[in-house]
């Protein structure tokens, strides 16, 4: 459920800000040391950065990403009917939601909330890693609000990673914490998530063939390094050729920032063996609930799917969104994708429209409008009246503290569910 990490590419300087005020600064007022959204990304000249001789781009390729999104979704709403026989019977979708049974639906919210928090826990214990305690309704409410943006916008996950990084400094990290946060959460969530899949792939007695085949080339090829490692020489020819590629990405112009980045973040975070465990069981967490919120979907309109089957049509799934990403959140694909793997697995079509609809309404649209919400709690939202901002100001902060109450979902009791007054300022 994570958006796609970016790493910012002309790094501001590395001084923290002054404390924020209790309600964070205003929208209007500059953050100290802070890039502006196209200084965090190589290639954005626009604005005040851009060259004073450059023509500004036509607005059809400002706008070229949204103009896809919207012929693509013109074109497949004006080709249902050409396949209306193959498309599951609308009735029977709407009577296998009708007669879902609510204790399982329980469990798809519970789950969903479930990996939302893992992921924001994990968030939080790089941060605290790194030296700032943030309140973990904060954290929640930019877990939330950053996955609204990442699938709702064109380019949302690079919006999303600016929003992240503007959070972070606004709630005390320096700009090198901020990015090796974002940076390392990316990293270990997508190995956990690479090594789940794995898992699943192993479980099924299919696919078990082709995975072992497929493992067993990098694996004689691991056990063979491992000797060599331990002699100098050996160990000197190996790390010769990482060391020259890495200085001569620090002296590109355009891949030095990120590669000086890249080394940074060993800097900032050095976490011990406690809070590996920690960030491993968390990352695990977000994936493994949302899987189960998939399988509990499944079981709620009455499909029997085994475990490893709910996750292999989970990673499909994720796989069709990101390999068409032309609509937000990988609608249509994600959709399509999924049903047709529980078909694959001996559903019928309907119920498992019906599983895949339910799952989706928990899963991206109520998450989606918790973020919202939880954008216009941080005091991000549109300009105003004072008396009409503090009313949605505090319907946020409101359902932002009812998410904060699913960490006890989590076994990562290291971190209080309330704050004390003297751990909220760094």
């Amino acid at each position: 459920m994570q958006e796609t990490v970016a790493v910012p590419a002309h790094p501001p300087a590395d001084v923290a800000p002054p404390r924020p005020a209790p309600d964070g600064p205003r929208r209007d007022e500059p953050i100290p040391d802070e890039a502006s959204a196209d200084d965090l990304f190589l290639g954005g000249g626009s604005g005040a950065h851009a060259a004073p001789d450059a023509a500004p781009r036509p607005w059809w390729r400002r706008r070229a990403g949204l103009l896809v999104q919207v012929t693509v979704l013109l074109v497949a709403v004006a080709a249902l009917p050409l396949y209306r026989d193959s498309l599951p019977d609308v009735g029977a979708i709407w009577g296998a939601i009708r007669h879902a049974d609510p204790g399982w639906m329980a469990m798809v919210v519970l789950a969903v909330a479930g990996s939302m928090a893992a992921f924001a826990r994990l968030q939080r214990r790089l941060l605290r890693i790194g030296g700032l305690r943030m309140p973990l309704r904060r954290a929640f409410a930019i877990t939330y609000a950053g996955n609204a943006l990442s699938t709702t916008l064109p380019a949302g996950p690079a919006v999303s990673v600016v929003y992240t990084f503007r959070q972070f400094r606004r709630g005390g990290a320096s700009a090198k914490l901020a990015t090796a946060v974002i940076l390392a959460g990316g990293v270990i969530t997508t190995t956990v998530y690479s090594a789940i899949g794995l898992v699943a792939l192993l479980a099924d007695r299919d696919a078990r063939g082709p995975a072992l085949t497929a493992l067993a080339v990098p694996a004689v090829l691991l056990l063979l390094l491992v000797p060599l490692l331990r002699w100098p020489r050996p160990r000197a020819l190996l790390a010769a050729p990482p060391r020259r590629a890495y200085r001569a990405a620090l002296a590109h112009p355009r891949l030095g920032p990120y590669a000086e980045r890249l080394a940074g973040v060993r800097d900032v975070l050095r976490p011990n063996r406690r809070d590996w465990a920690a960030l491993i069981t968390l990352a695990t967490l977000n994936w493994v609930l949302d899987i189960l919120a998939l399988l509990a979907s499944a079981r709620a309109v009455g499909i029997d799917v085994d475990p490893h089957a709910a996750a292999l049509a989970y990673f499909a799934a994720q796989a069709a969104g990101s390999v068409l990403p032309l609509l937000p959140g990988g609608l249509g694909a994600v959709e399509g994708s999924m049903a047709a793997s529980l078909v694959a697995f001996g559903a019928t079509l309907s119920p498992a429209a019906a599983a895949v609809g339910l799952y989706r309404l928990v899963s991206y649209w109520a998450v989606v409008a918790a973020g919202w919400i939880a954008w216009l709690g941080l005091h991000e939202g549109p300009r105003l009246p004072a008396p009409a901002k503090a009313r949605l100001a505090g319907a946020g902060r409101l359902v932002v503290e009812g998410l904060t109450s699913t960490a006890t979902l989590s076994p990562y009791s290291a971190v209080p569910l309330v704050m004390p007054a003297e751990a909220r300022r760094p």
